[in-house]
């Protein structure tokens, strides 16, 4: 029996499948509207329009994947024609700020053309500038890549050997198996990249700083390559010198004499292929150095403002052996460290002739410039023998030193090494001073250039040693300078003697007897001086100046206080003035020489310098800064006014003895109320009052003594300073006094003053000139009654009196010490 047939399935309407008309934008109802009117046309023309709908889709979707290739291709060649295009635009921006649009308010695209202007071009400009700085960075990026990698594969890949691998010991093996001539070549070349890599890396340091990372990546991987390279090249070098039987030897027997042979540089013993290898390496060892250098500079920042190169490292590899064979010999030389210096000394003298010949060409062929094969032979022979006396010899010192018991010993050594270590730097500078003045001048300003130039460089990384030397140089001086302040015979004035020897006549500009200073002041000068000389060939400035602190400055603040003490040992009595006059006088005189010494020490270009970079120290550090641009200002300050305080101790002592002998002249006033006096016969033949002449007399003979004693600046100043004192002090006495002068009296007075003034007629022309008080009191008691009576009238006025006076030469006495005057005269004709 046959199954019914399956039932199919019911046929929708189109107008079921449809949408709803209110589902239909209006875009889409107007469209259906205009090709299907009836639903007649819905069957026949549905099924074509869906047709020309999905092929017109087609074509658009063709059309659209033809222009995004299109907009690939010419992006892709608009960026190849970047540069030129960010001419172009540079160019069309220059014009457009450069032309002035003049369109009316009406034209037509003056929108667009301002919009365009101000927005969009410099919009465009960026995009272009920003693209042009990713394309400098690739292509920098490239370069450095290129470089780098051509470096790693002639230093990494030799033997099949790939480049990173950095540290095998594979490597290490195969570069130690090529022969020595290709190999050398090899490096040479890779220092060669390096420094064109530097040169790349330089101007983006100075032009491209925001590129940091490339830098810091560039650095890392020449840094490995620098690891494997240099110890190369320095065992290549160091099996050349071995090989040409480097150092020399030593002969023990003339060595322990003192005596050494003199010895040919090596160099002059090699030939052909040996002399050539030596070169190499040292080429390839300085070439190596200068590409350090360059490096260091540009890291820390510093390009161009290197002054000099001391050190080499191709120099240093001369001298290690040595070393290595003299520090036996340094050893038993302990206590006598002269025979050290002799020898070092010695051996460079010897070498540094054909240091100079054989080295200097090759290391101006490695362009290391301001680089001098002798200054680094030198410096390395004298930091050769820094290490040793550092090592072996100071630090031992320093320890005995802090024992107590054998201290006095420590210090004795201690003084003898000094000694030796400043006459062995003077030694080796002397080989350089000939053909380099300049350098070593310019040393003083520039610690680098010195510092390998000095054993004392040993102090300047040691502040505790350096404070230990200053102690025992402090000590010592004192020690020399106690016995002279305690000997009479040291404070006298020898006029004769010569001041500071001819060692210290570049220092002197006026004399030991110019000054009346003793002998004493003379030792104090020298002692000082020695400590300042022996801190010279201290590289640094900053220890220089803390030593010289601690030393010579302090020293001269304890002889200060020994000045100080003497004076105050001293009594002015009447019995005793001579003698205090002549030992106040001995420690002013010595003042003032010290401080004239100092004064011409701070001028001098390198306490000028001192001075200053001190005051830098301390605004570095927020310290009090001293106003005082002299390096000894508070020295000189304080030696200024102890011979202020003690010249005017002595005016004061003349003055007291003046006013105890004159009292009852000045006081009693009998020889200017009487007639017939009791008078003495002076030397002018003017009559002296009896009560005078003691005091006349006491003054004379003390100012004599000052002058022979004091310095004659110190003397200037006290003989106006006491004419001044009494000329205030006569005149006073006569206002106070209330004595009335008669006519004999007048006359009296004038001859007793005249006697005054004739006591200081020694040390000027006009004495009178410098008692202005004495000298006006005179005119007026010397007027007659008539002027005398005028005067007093135009004083009463008041309205002239000033005019008057001045008329008559009285310009010290006020309008009441004049009437006071004339109010005591009786009456004179």
């Amino acid at each position: 029996m046959d199954s019914p047939p399956p039932k199919t399935p019911p046929q929708k309407s189109p107008f079921q499948v449809l949408p709803r008309r209110s589902e239909l934008s209006s875009q889409n109802i107007q469209f259906l509207d205009q090709d299907i009117v009836t639903h007649q046309d819905l069957l026949t023309r549905a099924p074509l329009l869906l047709s020309d709908l999905t092929k017109e889709c087609s074509n658009f979707d063709s059309y659209l994947l033809n222009l995004r290739r299109k907009l690939t291709k010419l992006a892709v060649s608009w960026i190849s024609r970047s540069f030129s295009a960010k001419s172009s635009l540079s160019n069309v921006n220059f014009l457009l700020e450069n032309l002035s649009l003049q369109t009316s308010q009406y034209g037509i695209g003056s929108w667009k053309v301002g919009k365009v202007l101000v927005e969009e071009i410099p919009k465009l400009v960026k995009q272009v500038q920003r693209i042009e700085n990713i394309r400098n960075y690739i292509d920098t990026a490239l370069q450095l890549e290129a470089l780098v990698g051509d470096l790693e594969d002639g230093v990494f890949c030799v033997s099949g050997l790939h480049a990173r691998n950095l540290f095998s010991e594979k490597l290490r093996t195969s570069l130690k198996s090529i022969d020595f001539g290709p190999k050398q070549e090899r490096i040479l070349e890779a220092i060669k990249t390096m420094n064109n890599i530097e040169e790349v890396l330089v101007y983006i340091e100075k032009f491209q700083a925001q590129w940091h990372r490339l830098l810091e990546s560039v650095d890392a991987r020449v840094d490995k390559i620098l690891v494997v390279v240099r110890p190369q090249v320095l065992a290549d070098h160091r099996a050349l010198l071995a090989s040409l039987g480097w150092p020399p030897k030593l002969l023990t027997p003339k060595i322990d004499s003192g005596e050494i042979a003199g010895l040919s540089y090596p160099r002059v013993l090699m030939q052909g292929d040996k002399s050539k290898g030596y070169s190499q390496t040292f080429l390839a060892l300085c070439s190596l150095q200068h590409l350090q250098r360059r490096r260091e500079d540009r890291q820390h920042n510093i390009i161009g403002q290197r002054k000099s190169c001391v050190g080499l490292w191709a120099i240093d590899e001369l001298v290690s052996p040595i070393a290595s064979r003299m520090e036996y010999h340094f050893s038993k030389w302990a206590e006598q460290p002269e025979f050290m210096f002799a020898l070092v000394y010695k051996i460079t003298k010897d070498f540094i002739i054909g240091v100079d010949d054989v080295l200097q060409p090759l290391i101006d062929k490695a362009m290391l410039s301001s680089c001098s094969a002798k200054e680094a032979w030198v410096s390395a022979m004298v930091q050769m023998l820094s290490g040793f006396l550092a090592k072996s010899v100071f630090s031992v010192l320093v320890e005995r030193y802090r024992d107590k018991q054998i201290r006095s010993e420590v210090i004795a050594s201690w003084l003898h090494l000094i000694d030796h270590t400043v006459s062995f730097d003077k030694q080796m500078r002397s080989l350089l001073s000939s053909e380099t003045p300049f350098f070593l001048e310019e040393s003083k300003s520039f610690e680098g250039l010195s510092r390998g130039l000095s054993v004392l460089t040993i102090f300047c990384d040691r502040p505790e040693w350096l404070k230990i030397w200053a102690k025992i140089e402090l000590k010592d001086a004192w020690k020399k300078i106690q016995p002279l302040l305690k000997d009479e015979r040291a404070w006298i004035i020898d006029k004769e003697c010569d001041v500071m020897g001819t060692e210290s006549k570049h220092f002197v500009l006026s004399t030991r007897g110019d000054h009346k200073a003793p002998l004493v002041a003379e030792s104090a000068l020298k002692i000082a001086w020695e400590m300042i000389e022996r801190s010279q060939t201290l590289p640094s400035l900053q220890p220089r100046i803390r030593f010289i602190r601690s030393t010579a400055a302090r020293f001269f603040w304890y002889f200060l206080n020994g000045l100080i003490l003497r004076c105050k040992n001293t009594d002015f009595s009447l019995e005793n003035v001579d003698a205090s006059i002549i030992k106040v006088c001995g420690s002013i005189n010595a003042a003032r020489y010290i401080e004239s010494k100092m004064q011409e020490w701070s001028d001098d270009v390198s306490f000028l310098e001192m001075r200053i970079a001190e005051k830098d120290y301390d605004i570095d550090r927020n310290n009090e800064v001293l106003g005082n641009s002299c390096f000894f200002g508070e020295e000189i300050k304080s030696l200024e006014e102890l011979m202020t305080n003690w010249l005017m101790e002595i005016i004061s002592a003349l003055l007291h003895h003046f006013e105890t002998l004159s009292w009852e002249y000045l006081q009693n006033g009998r020889y200017f109320v009487q007639e017939n006096l009791h008078r003495v016969p002076a030397v002018t033949d003017l009559a002296v009052s009896f009560d005078i002449v003691q005091a006349l007399d006491a003054l004379k003979s003390q100012l004599h003594l000052l002058k022979m004693s004091l310095n004659p600046k110190d003397f200037l100043d006290l003989w106006r300073s006491v004419a001044d004192a009494l000329d205030q002090f006569v005149s006073r006495s006569i206002f106070t006094s209330g004595i009335r002068y008669s006519s004999g009296g007048i006359n009296q007075f004038d001859s007793d003053m005249q006697a005054l003034f004739h006591v200081f007629q020694p040390f000027c022309y006009r004495p009178d000139a410098f008692f202005p008080c004495i000298r006006e009191i005179l005119k007026l008691l010397q007027m007659s009654k008539e002027e005398a009576k005028l005067l007093q009238v135009a004083l009463f006025k008041d309205k002239n009196g000033t005019k008057c006076l001045h008329s008559l030469g009285i310009s010290h006495l006020t309008f009441d010490q004049v009437d006071n005057v004339l109010s005591n005269r009786k009456c004179r004709s």
